[in-house]
């Protein structure tokens, strides 16, 4: 069943979609304390009105687990990642808009 809103994860239940999903899978790495995030958290639920449900969205607040952006190697928020197939991808680090989302989310995803 899918809301056409992203899915909050911490790090443990993401490897459980990376490992077990067979969507592709698109993640965003945020921080409560970050502005940029702040402005492009409205665009990514636009982003996943449109792409769901042949990709799931998924939010990773670091701030809450600090281990996820070590683990990615994630070095500035926002980061989206793409993962398919148990694997990255892609990977687009600065704030987009919903359609820059979706364009990119849907050409890394070819």
């Amino acid at each position: 069943m899918f809301s056409s809103e992203p899915t909050a994860v911490d790090l443990a239940r993401l490897e459980r979609f990376v490992a077990r999903d067979q969507r592709p899978l698109l993640v965003d790495f945020w921080a409560p304390w970050c502005a940029p995030c702040r402005m492009m958290a409205p665009q990514f639920a636009a982003a996943a009105r449109e792409l769901e449900p042949d990709m799931r969205l998924l939010k990773l607040d670091t701030e809450a687990d600090p281990d996820a952006g070590a683990r990615f190697g994630i070095r500035g928020i926002p980061t989206l990642i793409l993962f398919q197939n148990g694997r990255e991808k892609a990977r687009q680090s600065g704030a987009l808009s919903s359609g820059d989302i979706v364009a990119w989310a849907r050409q890394a995803a070819r």
